[in-house]
């Protein structure tokens, strides 16, 4: 049996840019999920949406000056969507430029039913989302149509998201008038974001805990079988220790959480668990009745 390449595959679309090495795929990713049939009978009947802020960049340059070509993870953002659907609820897509939706093809587990579906039902909608500004008084108002902002996971999340005023007012808005706040693996890197012009003893997401994917896996594993093709220029979980967010998570085990309205996951293998969290949690909320 030859033994599988842990070098990164070059992405000819771009100068100096790899996808993950065949070896690094042939452990992180799958061709079915571990979704488990789960479906919601009673759905929810009210007019509340989900907003999704997903990321419209593709590159991450690394330290090394190479590119790591990424995006959102399409289990860490179907999953969780599909069981929020399924419950009920429905998906507008916002970009922050209004660009459409990147994906890591390379994960897709194209045997999974229920994730090709949702991928098929939002296709559209990723390649033409909402340009995050445009939408973002409507999102914030006293009558806002939204329950809730998710954001998927994937390296790309890293790309501009962490850095954004409006995504940081999207998270104020959230923490403020009680709604929720989803995300997973790399997904809580947005959630630097609310502390852009802020001194750290203000800032909101101050003693949450939380699951993330780990810091030693990308200084790591990550790198050593070929999954990028180098370090990265930042630590998600390094930076949201330093501003006092709490990382329950050591490893990658699917384990997710719930701190108030701020429900997280610490992987793709977290992606089914934390959209039936999210499920199960909104369903119940005697405000969404």
């Amino acid at each position: 049996m030859t033994e599988l390449s842990k070098i990164p595959t070059p992405d000819t679309a771009e100068d100096n840019a790899f996808f993950p090495s065949p070896y690094s795929l042939s452990q992180y990713t799958a061709s079915k999920t571990d979704y488990d049939g789960t479906t919601y009978h009673n759905p929810y009947r009210g007019d509340k949406k989900i907003l999704m802020i997903a990321t419209d960049e593709r590159y991450i340059l690394m330290q090394n000056g190479k590119f790591f070509s990424t995006g959102n993870h399409p289990v860490e953002m179907l999953l969780p969507v599909f069981h929020l659907d399924n419950a009920g609820f429905e998906f507008d897509i916002a970009t922050l430029s209004g660009n459409p939706a990147k994906l890591e093809m390379w994960a897709m587990p194209n045997e999974d039913k229920v994730v090709l579906d949702t991928y098929a039902k939002y296709a559209e909608k990723l390649k033409n989302p909402l340009k995050l500004d445009d939408i973002l008084d409507e999102i914030i108002a006293g009558n806002s149509p939204y329950a809730g902002v998710f954001i998927p996971g994937g390296h790309g999340v890293l790309a501009k998201i962490p850095e954004s005023k409006s995504v940081k007012k999207v998270l104020e808005w959230a923490i403020k008038n009680d709604k929720y706040v989803i995300t997973l693996c790399h997904g809580p890197a947005a959630l630097l974001a609310a502390a852009v012009d802020e001194k750290p003893e203000n800032y909101i997401f101050k003693d949450y805990e939380i699951c993330v994917f780990p810091d030693f896996l990308d200084k790591g594993a990550n790198i050593e079988i070929g999954y990028m093709p180098g370090p990265l220029q930042w630590l998600v979980g390094e930076n949201l220790d330093k501003l006092g967010v709490k990382i329950l998570n050591k490893g990658i085990t699917g384990q997710v959480h719930k701190d108030r309205k701020l429900l997280t996951g610490d992987s793709p293998l977290a992606s089914h668990n934390l959209g039936k969290l999210a499920a199960e949690t909104l369903l119940a909320d005697p405000e969404l009745v």
